[in-house]
């Protein structure tokens, strides 16, 4: 990424705040898998506990994505319930601390579900408001930071909390996320901008959902990221019980280095967000996607060989890299293909696909690490990774007809102002030839070209298109790095 895209979109009014908002709270979320399978595991010795309490907290996001996602496109005032959001987080993380040990087992993952109702307004509610913030030039540039605010939570949240539990104990681990989430809530009171840009609607919840959905299901390249995201995060989910054994049983380390190996993974992954952006202005986004996943499966299958712990970490780090390209690549194909009234629903329903995936995950983390150990487990996630890719292949197949979608042109080439396409079934031509199509067409006459009209048209355009494959050729090498 260049430094002036990063200079325009720290000039842009309110995206400052916003980013670091983002990043605060989804620090506080990240800091969950690590501390709360310590705690549990410190306190009961039960991985099945550990697991199901992290899958607790995730698993209902299946049922409330949809309905969060079209409350988050129907209402005027999103940040009520972002606050809300983070006040149940809150609450939740010290009823934790008090019942663990103290209270029978059950009550862990029925306290967890409390805050499982509202968490994928953490992971898809903010993405989806970047449309309404960054104009479109900026997009390509603010999903790869966007992607790294994930990542520099996933690096800073697990290493936070393994640090916490070594030194003061997994309880002050969640009590430190506790009061980050507390700090959140006053972040997005001073946030505006999660209000601007959207009007309260008198259309019923239920139709957005229906709208959503259908939307989602019928549109190839949504289907495509969307199953592979949740594969790719059911093997992740396997990683919340295996890494902790993997420190203990292979690289003869403590617990707590599970979130040294999950920091790893995601600065490795920052690395390749930043670095690889580039790759969506050469390829289709969902081809970026399912590169990354597959490039990810293969080198996971490396993890197993490690035997020491800076060799652990610099393989997990590794695997991150290649993984690096694949959430941002995921917004690209979400904003591209989906109407500007439909982003809160689209975005917050496939967070919670993939993060009710993630629960799966870690629901069975733990009868999957005693039966096939940790290498068995690491095996596993990465063959998932794989399996993932051929799920997307798969979803991917069918005519790329969407109904109404916003910003389906390449989003280096958009200006500013929204973008209504309508798909006409015939394949992606590049945005300067629509253009130039669209304005012949407005200009000409009501009359049929001769052929040699129609001949200069297209050897006009050849030329223009030839030109504009130039440009960006030399911008590619001026920018790689």
């Amino acid at each position: 990424m260049d430094r002036a895209s990063l200079g325009r979109l720290g000039r842009q009014p309110g995206y400052p705040l916003f980013y670091v908002t983002a990043t605060v709270t989804r620090l506080a979320d990240e800091m969950f898998s690590v501390g709360a399978v310590l705690l549990v595991l410190h306190r009961t010795g039960s991985a099945a506990l550990a697991g199901a309490t992290v899958a607790a907290v995730t698993l209902p996001s299946v049922v409330s994505g949809p309905m969060l996602g079209a409350w988050l496109d129907r209402s005027g005032r999103r940040s009520r319930v972002m606050i809300v959001d983070q006040l149940l987080a809150a609450s939740t993380l010290i009823g934790l601390v008090l019942l663990a040990g103290h209270a029978p087992d059950w009550t862990l993952p029925l306290v967890a579900l409390v805050a499982g109702i509202t968490w994928p307004l953490s992971f898809g509610g903010f993405t989806s408001l970047i449309p309404v913030i960054v104009p479109g030039r900026l997009l390509a540039s603010a999903n790869a930071l966007e992607a790294t605010s994930f990542n520099v939570a996933v690096i800073a949240g697990p290493a936070l909390a393994g640090t916490i539990s070594a030194i003061a104990g997994p309880a002050t681990s969640l009590l430190v996320e506790a009061v980050l989430t507390i700090a959140a809530i006053a972040l997005i009171a001073r946030l505006p901008a999660l209000d601007v840009g959207t009007a309260a609607s008198t259309r019923p919840l239920k139709e957005i959902v229906r709208a959503g959905l259908r939307h989602l299901a019928a549109t190839p390249p949504l289907r495509a990221v969307t199953a592979i995201g949740a594969l790719n995060l059911l093997g992740l989910g396997l990683l919340t019980v295996a890494f902790p054994y993997f420190a203990v049983d292979v690289l003869d380390t403590h617990r707590s280095v599970a979130g040294y190996l999950w920091a790893a993974f995601a600065a490795g992954s920052t690395l390749g967000a930043l670095a690889l952006v580039r790759l969506q202005t050469i390829w289709a986004p969902e081809r970026v996607v399912m590169g990354s996943v597959a490039t990810l499966g293969l080198l996971m299958l490396l993890w197993p060989l490690a035997t020491t712990l800076p060799v652990a970490l610099l393989l997990v780090a590794l695997a991150g890299v290649a993984d690096g390209p694949n959430l941002a690549s995921t917004f690209a194909v979400r904003q591209r293909w989906t109407p500007r009234a439909l982003h809160g629903q689209i975005f917050t329903t496939a967070a919670s696909v993939k993060v009710g995936s993630f629960a799966l995950g870690a629901a069975v983390a733990g009868p999957t690490v005693l039966s096939l150990g940790a290498r068995g487990a690491l095996v596993l996630a990465g063959c998932i990774q794989l399996a993932a890719v051929a799920a997307g292949l798969i979803a991917a197949r069918g005519e790329r007809r969407p109904e109404h979608v916003s910003r389906a042109l390449p989003l280096e080439l958009e200006d500013d102002d929204d973008v209504h396409h309508e798909d006409d079934g015939e394949r992606d031509r590049p945005a300067v030839q629509v253009a130039l199509d669209e304005r012949t067409a407005a200009e000409r006459p009501p009359s049929r070209a001769t052929d040699p009209e129609r001949a200069r048209k297209t050897a006009v355009l050849s030329g223009v298109q030839q030109h504009e494959e130039d440009q960006d050729h030399g911008e590619e090498d001026l920018n790689h790095f």
